[in-house]
């Protein structure tokens, strides 16, 4: 293909972006669109998987029958989501496999947040309440997206996430108006948990590499900026239902612009986190390659079951 019929084929694939026109796996689209998608969705697909971890390790501790059975569903639900989000990320290209070594290897990244141990009970309500409420406020955008697999697979997402979110609340309005006790479990989670929230919108847009160009393909709608502010804004308030002091001295309501304002972020800790130093960064990908590993027998066992049925259905053709 010459450098001009790419160039005009550049100018179609922006005029329909402009329009919000979705764009389709046998569209034509730049290779760097493509190649900026894979790594956003398998990303995301990653983050679901990682995030199963800390939530799953309180399944057989969750304080009731009904707790047990609602964080069941939840974590499913997380399961779910991964493999809606992988298969519309190997519509670009790119083989479950290989994403999978990505993410084994550390060349693929997930979600800093997971990279956070779950000490007490109370940390399932604040992970459902924030860090679900953090990615409904990152997600809602997405059904919107340029790239059609993305968005349809976002519906379901968001609407799943939503209840997660409500879930966690519950929780902590349950501690919060439970024993003295409960309601400082319940603020402690909220201390460990608001700071690491804040840091999943990713970096300051100034030093954000990817998000201009996001911007400009219409795969994020706002910057990380304005959603952290969106989340804050919706935030505070519900802490104020709980009882509960959000972890943030500086924080206040500014009558003039109408947000609050808030205290710096430890970009320090957000950067030794994302690069694999977390307090359990080793430990979620040690799980996760430990159950690849572990699950080798299953997949060789279905492939052989279906190698199987696709011969006996041959020699029945035959």
């Amino acid at each position: 293909m010459s450098e001009r019929e790419v160039k005009n084929l550049e100018a179609i694939f922006d005029a329909r972006i402009e329009r919000d026109e979705r764009i389709e796996p046998k569209d034509w689209m730049p290779e760097k669109y493509r190649q900026t998608h894979i790594r956003q969705i398998s990303q995301h697909a990653h983050s679901e998987i990682v995030g199963m971890l800390p939530e799953g390790n309180w399944i057989t501790r969750a304080p009731s029958l009904r707790r047990k059975a609602a964080l069941l569903a939840k974590v499913q639900d997380e399961a779910g989501h991964g493999l809606y989000l992988y298969s519309a990320c190997e519509t670009l290209g790119i083989t479950r496999e290989e994403m999978y070594e990505q993410l084994h290897s550390g060349k693929a990244k997930y979600s800093s947040i997971f990279n956070y141990p779950t000490i007490t009970w109370a940390d399932i309500g604040a992970i459902g309440w924030l860090v679900d409420g953090a990615a409904i406020i990152n997600q809602v955008a997405l059904c919107n997206t340029s790239y059609g697999p993305y968005a349809r697979a976002m519906v379901r997402i968001c609407k799943e996430e939503s209840f997660h979110q409500r879930q966690g609340y519950e929780i902590m309005l349950t501690l919060s108006r439970g024993t003295e006790e409960q309601k400082a479990m319940a603020q402690d989670a909220l201390n460990r948990w608001w700071w690491p929230s804040l840091m999943m919108f990713g970096p300051r847009d100034e030093a954000s590499t990817h998000t201009a160009q996001s911007m400009k393909w219409k795969l994020k709608r706002k910057t990380n900026d304005e959603l952290r502010q969106q989340f804050i804004d919706q935030t505070v308030p519900q802490a104020d239902i709980l009882g509960l002091s959000v972890p943030d001295p500086d924080l206040k309501f500014n009558p003039e612009t109408g947000h609050y304002d808030f205290g710096e972020i430890d970009w320090k800790e957000f950067w030794q986190v994302v690069k694999g130093h977390g307090p359990c960064n080793k430990e979620r990908m040690e799980a996760r390659v430990g159950a690849w590993e572990r699950g080798a027998w299953v997949r060789d066992a279905a492939m052989a079951h279906a190698e199987k049925n696709k011969n006996k259905t041959m020699a029945k053709a035959g």
